[in-house]
C-alpha cells in the first residue's frame, strides 16, 4: 500500500480521469488504460485530477483520491470540514481524514448516490430484479434530518458516539482512509454539540492511544473512555489517565471518565459512572462503556418505528405471540417487542457481547416474559430448537423475528438456523447494503423474499446507509 502522503513531483501516480458510477464503500469507478480505479471524493460524471494511493502493478484495481476538479458535477458543494476535504488536503500535501467522504456532495446528491448503491447491491448480490426494486424501493433512501434545524438539514450534529485516535505529539486526531496515519483535528462537526463542548483538541493525550466518547442525545451525561498506550508501564498509564481526567473535570459540564480496554471492553471508572442512559419515547436503557447503541440521534426511533411497524401492520405481533430479537444489544427492539406481545407472549433476546447482554438484563429485568441469552445466534437458535424437540417433540418456532446483525451481516449459518425455526416474518435491520444483499440471496435460496423495503440516511456525509426490510416466506407473500 502506498503512503497516504501526496508526492509533489510530476509522476505517473497522478492522472486525469472522467468518473463513472458510484460504488459501494464511498468510491466512484474510473478507468485508465483498461485499469479500474476506485476514486474517493469524486462524483459520477466529473472530470478530475487524481493521485493514486494504491497502485501496485499486479493489483486487480487501483485506489485514488481527487486532488483537483476539472469539470465539476452540479451536486458538488464546498466541503464543510477542512480536515476531511480532499482538495484542501491536497493543497497542503496531505491526505484527508476519513469519516466524511461525501461532504463534497449536496444532501440531495448524497441520497441519490446511496439509493444507487442499495439498488446495485440488491440487484447484483441479492438477485432482485430491476422491476422488483422499482416497486419495493421507489422512494429511495430517506432523509431523517429534514425536519430539524439548518445544521441538521445539512446533516451535521448527529453522531452521539465518536472514536478518536491520538497523534504522535499527543493531540486529538483521526485516521486517513485505509491508513494508520493520524491527522490532528480541531472539531467534530458530525457529532452532537456535547462532544465538541469537551474541546478535546485542547488537551494533552500523551500516553493515550484511543478515545471513545458517548454523548446521548437526551443530554443525560457524557462518558469518555480512555485507552492507554499498550507499551506503557502501569505507573505511566495511570499518570496519563489521571492527567486527562483532571483536565476533563474542569469542563463546564464534566463528563464521566473511565479507563477502557478495547480488546475485551473492560472498563475501570475514574470519575462518574461507566455507563450512559439512553432513552426512547417509552423506555430507558443503560448502555455500559462502549456497548452498542445506534449512532444517529434519531436512529432509535426511526429504526424501531420501521421494523416494528412492519411486524405490527402485518399482524405478527399480537398479544401472546412468540418472537425473537437477534443481535439484540441493550434492548432497543426487545423492549417494544415485549410491550407488543404482552405478558402472555414471549421474547427471546440473543446478544453476543457479554457486557451488552448484561445491560439488556438490567434494562428488561421487570419483563418476566423476556428471556435473555448471551452467545452466538446460530448456536443458540440450534440449541433452542433441539431443546424444544427433546421436550415437546416439536421444533420451537417464532411468530416474528427482528434481525439486526453487525456490519458483516447475518451470514449463511445464521440464515439457515433462523429459517429452521419457521418464523412467519422477519424484520431485517442492516447497516451495510452489500452484507444485506448477500443475506437476501441466502434467504431467497431458502424460499424467502423481500416483501417491503425502506432505507434511511442515518450516516449523513458518509457512504453508509441503513436498510430495514420485511422478509416473509414466498408462499405467504401478499
Amino acid at each position: 500500500m502506498s503512503s497516504p502522503e501526496l508526492t509533489t513531483a510530476a509522476h505517473p501516480d497522478r492522472l486525469t480521469v472522467t468518473v463513472g458510477p458510484v460504488a459501494h464503500g464511498g468510491h466512484c469507478v474510473a478507468r485508465h488504460d483498461g485499469r479500474v480505479i476506485f476514486v474517493r471524493h469524486a462524483i459520477p460524471g466529473e472530470t478530475v485530477e487524481i493521485v493514486l494511493t494504491e497502485h501496485d502493478a499486479d493489483a486487480k484495481f487501483w485506489r485514488a483520491d481527487v486532488t483537483k476538479v476539472v469539470e465539476p458535477s452540479a451536486e458538488r458543494v464546498n466541503h464543510f470540514w477542512p480536515e476531511a476535504d480532499a482538495l484542501r488536503a491536497a493543497a497542503r500535501g496531505a491526505a484527508p481524514i476519513g469519516g466524511a467522504e461525501y461532504g463534497h456532495v449536496s444532501r440531495k446528491g448524497q441520497l441519490a448516490l446511496k439509493t444507487s448503491v442499495v439498488r446495485e447491491q440488491l440487484e447484483r448480490l441479492g438477485g432482485l430484479s430491476t422491476s422488483a426494486l422499482d416497486e419495493l424501493f421507489s422512494v429511495g433512501v430517506e432523509d431523517v434530518d429534514s425536519a430539524g434545524t439548518d445544521a441538521q438539514q445539512a446533516g451535521l450534529g448527529w453522531r452521539t458516539r465518536v472514536g478518536f485516535a491520538i497523534t504522535a505529539s499527543g493531540k486529538l486526531g483521526m485516521h486517513a482512509h485505509r491508513s494508520h496515519t493520524t491527522l490532528p483535528i480541531q472539531e467534530m462537526p458530525l457529532a452532537v454539540p456535547a462532544v465538541d463542548d469537551l474541546r478535546l483538541w485542547e488537551l494533552d493525550f500523551t500516553g493515550i492511544e484511543r478515545i471513545e466518547v458517548a454523548a446521548p442525545a437526551n443530554g443525560s451525561g457524557v462518558l469518555v473512555l480512555l485507552a492507554p498506550v499498550h507499551s506503557l508501564s502501569e505507573k505511566a498509564a495511570g499518570q496519563a489517565l489521571k492527567r486527562v481526567a483532571r483536565a476533563l473535570a474542569t469542563r463546564e459540564v464534566p463528563p464521566s471518565v473511565a479507563r477502557w480496554n478495547p480488546e475485551n471492553s473492560e472498563i475501570e471508572v475514574i470519575n462518574g459512572r461507566g455507563w450512559v442512559k439512553e432513552t426512547t419515547d417509552d423506555h430507558e436503557f443503560r448502555v455500559t462503556g462502549d456497548g452498542f447503541w445506534q449512532i444517529h440521534r434519531n436512529a432509535p426511533k426511526v429504526l424501531a418505528d420501521a421494523a416494528l411497524g412492519y411486524l405490527l401492520s402485518g399482524g405478527y405481533l399480537n398479544d401472546g405471540a412468540d418472537v425473537a430479537d437477534l443481535y439484540a444489544g441493550a434492548g432497543l427492539f426487545t423492549a417494544p417487542l415485549a410491550d407488543a406481545v404482552g405478558p402472555d407472549g414471549s421474547v427471546l433476546s440473543v446478544e453476543g457481547s457479554p457486557g451488552t447482554s448484561r445491560d439488556a438484563r438490567k434494562n428488561l429485568h421487570a419483563s418476566a416474559h423476556v428471556e435473555i441469552l448471551q452467545g452466538r445466534v446460530e448456536k443458540i437458535l440450534g440449541t433452542q430448537s433441539r431443546a424444544s424437540q427433546s421436550v415437546g417433540g416439536q421444533r420451537r418456532r417464532f411468530d416474528a423475528v427482528v434481525l439486526d446483525p453487525p456490519r458483516a451481516g447475518a451470514g449463511k449459518d445464521v440464515v439457515r438456523a433462523l429459517v429452521a425455526t419457521q418464523p412467519s416474518a422477519i424484520a431485517y435491520v442492516s447497516c451495510d447494503p452489500a452484507a444485506f444483499a448477500r443475506d437476501v440471496k441466502y434467504f431467497a435460496n431458502a424460499g424467502w423474499q423481500v416483501e417491503k423495503l425502506r432505507a434511511f440516511d442515518l450516516y449523513p456525509h458518509t457512504h453508509h446507509v441503513e436498510t430495514v426490510a420485511l422478509l416473509t416466506p414466498a408462499a405467504k407473500q401478499h
